[in-house]
């Protein structure tokens, strides 16, 4: 019986206030949509991460006729230059760091940069004698990028010395301050919906002041008086939950899958069985936050 007249309370609150209620759930599925957006990037910035830094490499850029650096005197880097690099990066001091290592030429730097600038008229005015030859190195650890820096950094023969992870720590940073940005919305998002919520139980309260009142009168408790208002608060934000889950997924299979992975296909993207892990996240945030707010707004209105 008691079951019975809870629910049909919960259904009276939320048909009276219909339209507040729908505010809710807006509300709620965009704020969490947020969240789960933050979510998403930050597992897509860690696959990448894990992509990208277990193919980082140092380039050893030899100097070319047309440089005038320190370390070149405006010729290429010549024969016993070239082979005292590749002596180093045999040698036994460095064969604990390297997994692996090759040359580029200049035409196979300028075969390289044919295919990266295809269709592009810097291709017209770029010959290979302006390309550096080139030692790719990949190490058996990213981290120990600088031993490679300081052994080749400054030695004649060698233009300069670039790690590739350095470059990716300030991609990376930029798609982490993004993340943040979106969960800094996201939390603003979440206490506006917060404060809708509370605003939505105390509109329904006082529409229903008579019954709380009989209530009252008969000895009904607090904790039963509270319990429909609670609830209408809780389903209004699990349907906005729920349906910012599906948009999470939805963004990863039409948007990551369906559209990136085919024509930006240069990097490692999460999956759909990957973003799974978003929606129970969304759905208890959601739950947990609105009973918060629900509660706190029907025990101040009970005070008053």
């Amino acid at each position: 019986m008691r079951f019975r007249l809870v629910v049909g309370e919960v259904w009276s609150g939320l048909r009276r206030n219909l339209s507040v209620v729908i505010s809710v759930i807006l509300v709620t599925f965009v704020s969490l949509t947020f969240v789960g957006a933050a979510i998403l990037m930050q597992q897509q910035v860690q696959q990448m991460k894990s992509f990208w830094y277990d193919r980082a490499q140092v380039a050893v850029y030899l100097c070319t006729s047309h440089d005038r650096s320190a370390t070149c005197d405006g010729s290429d880097a010549g024969e016993d230059e070239i082979a005292a690099v590749e002596a180093a990066l045999q040698s036994e001091m460095l064969a604990p760091y390297i997994d692996d290592y090759f040359f580029l030429d200049h035409d196979q730097a300028y075969e390289e940069f044919a295919k990266q600038f295809e269709g592009n008229p810097i291709l017209d005015v770029t010959s290979p004698d302006q390309l550096n030859q080139t030692y790719w190195v990949k190490l058996k650890d990213a981290a120990k990028s600088q031993i490679i820096l300081e052994t080749f950094t400054g030695i004649p023969g060698v233009q300069s010395v670039k790690d590739q992870q350095s470059l990716l720590d300030r991609i990376f940073l930029f798609l982490g301050v993004a993340s943040y940005t979106a969960i800094a919305i996201a939390g603003l998002m979440l206490i506006a919906a917060m404060l809708l919520i509370s605003t939505t139980i105390r509109l329904s309260a006082f529409s229903r002041r008579r019954e709380i009142g009989i209530m009252r009168l008969v000895g009904a408790s607090n904790r039963f008086i509270q319990t429909p208002f609670i609830l209408e608060g809780i389903i209004a934000a699990l349907i906005g939950a729920i349906l910012a889950g599906a948009a999470s997924v939805a963004i990863v299979k039409f948007f990551v899958q369906g559209f990136l992975v085919k024509e930006v296909p240069f990097t490692s993207y999460i999956t759909v069985e990957q973003s799974l892990i978003v929606p129970p996240i969304l759905i208890a945030l959601g739950v947990i936050l609105s009973a918060i707010a629900a509660k706190i707004a029907i025990t101040r209105y009970l005070r008053v």
